[in-house]
């Protein structure tokens, strides 16, 4: 079952000069009972979050960053943030990469980062459906040197220098909401090969946040990536969700 996605002239659409979090501030208003399907656009960030708890500080000079919030009922979550990233990379531009499980690369920098959270929603048909709160940031312009960052940041301008955050984010809104049907509709499976055209890690050794290492092979149909391990004198080929541990590639293998 599905619940079948609003059209853009349901979604009620707000932009605020500044706030702490798009992604909290949705959160606050789903656990006050509010779950109408919002589109949140601060044009600066205070205290946003990323993935692992890590910050995502931004201003409408250089940054787009919005929050996304929808009921959904998808057979299974698993996958949703790869479904997304596919869906913002094919829209923005050709040469971006993702880099699993919420991150958009180019040229092995960092573009943008995604972010998803789920609250209680009243239940459609006698089903348990959620809020989804789809919190994504795109740099859109040149970003102050932050020697904090782990990964250097790209920019849209880069790709394409006439980008502005308005323009990015009429590219890549309709298709997102149509690759979002799609998901509770098939789940990860329908982007599985849409997925694999973007994978920044197939082949690349790296390095999981437990300490193990190998060399990631790709993901399965429900999105967890597949990493070859050292096992004795086999290879192990583990499945990590995206739940367990972060993902950086390592420098030598």
């Amino acid at each position: 079952m599905t619940l079948g996605l609003p059209s853009l002239a349901a979604f009620s659409v707000e932009i605020l000069p500044e706030i702490d979090s798009t992604n909290s501030e949705l959160m606050r208003r789903a656990r006050a009972g509010r779950t109408e399907p919002t589109l949140l656009i601060a044009e600066r960030q205070t205290a946003g979050r990323g993935r692992m708890g890590r910050d995502w500080q931004s201003s409408a000079v250089d940054s787009l960053t919005f929050s996304l919030g929808l009921n959904l009922l998808p057979t299974s979550w698993e996958g949703l943030s790869l479904a997304v990233g596919t869906s913002v990379a094919q829209s923005l531009g050709a040469g971006i990469a993702l880099k699993w499980p919420n991150d958009l690369w180019w040229q092995s920098r960092k573009l943008a980062g995604i972010l998803i959270e789920t609250a209680s929603a009243a239940p459609a048909g006698g089903n348990s459906t959620r809020f989804a709160v789809i919190g994504i940031g795109i740099n859109i312009a040149a970003r102050p040197a932050d020697s904090d960052l782990r990964t250097p940041a790209a920019w849209l301008q880069e790709i394409s220098p006439a980008s502005s955050a308005q323009s990015a984010l009429a590219r890549l809104f309709l298709p997102l909401l149509t690759d979002l049907l799609e998901f509770e509709r098939a789940g990860f499976a329908a982007f599985f090969a849409r997925f694999a055209t973007l994978d920044a890690l197939r082949d690349t050794a790296v390095v999981l946040s437990d300490g193990q290492f190998g060399v990631a092979r790709g993901v399965d149909h429900t999105g967890a990536l597949l990493v070859h391990t050292p096992q004795s004198k086999e290879l192990r080929l583990l499945r990590v969700a995206s739940q367990e541990v972060s993902v950086r590639p390592q420098t030598t293998v």
